[in-house]
């Protein structure tokens, strides 16, 4: 493993880079913390701006451009702006439920998936990580979505039996 190609990345690649690791890495606390007390509000103000930093700075990479300087990583961004929104919005006005669904969305499934396209063949995170052998990027983007797969599944038996709990 190389940091070199994103010391060598232009500015606003280390940037997004930089606030993408602080969003996976602290995405966690505030996200599944079961106190929401001052440590949640905090690491949760840096997590909103961390994920807007990556949103931002998005907009200005182009190198896996499909529609003109747009890829379909793009429409994460804005997923992720909206979703920003929504959850402050949520949180605000004390729908705290909907607040942590769409905030733990945003983490597994903009965040999660955006990430690991990242493993693609020529992508500077696939460099970095396995130097040269861009098929290896393959079997993390597989590893990765079957996470993926398992969280949405978790997701999914957990709101079925709230359902089940709140119809009896």
């Amino acid at each position: 493993m190389s940091f070199e190609p994103f010391l060598t990345a232009p500015l606003h690649i280390q940037i997004h880079v930089a606030a993408a690791v602080i969003s996976v890495a602290l995405g966690p606390l505030p996200l599944y913390r079961q106190r929401r007390d001052r440590l949640h509000k905090i690491s949760g103000y840096i997590w909103v701006i961390a994920m807007f930093t990556v949103a931002l700075t998005a907009f200005m990479i182009h190198s896996f451009a499909v529609l003109g300087p747009f890829s379909p990583l793009h429409g994460f961004a804005l997923l992720t702006f909206w979703s920003l929104w929504r959850g402050v919005t949520l949180a605000r006005r004390g729908h705290i439920h909907a607040h942590q669904a769409t905030f733990r969305s945003l983490y597994w499934f903009g965040l999660m998936i955006a990430g690991l396209a990242n493993f693609m063949p020529d992508r500077r995170t696939n460099e970095a990580v396995f130097a040269g052998q861009d098929h290896l990027g393959w079997w993390v983007i597989g590893a990765g979505a079957m996470v993926l797969i398992l969280v949405a599944r978790a997701g999914r038996a957990k709101d079925d039996g709230v359902r089940a709990a709140s119809a009896s």
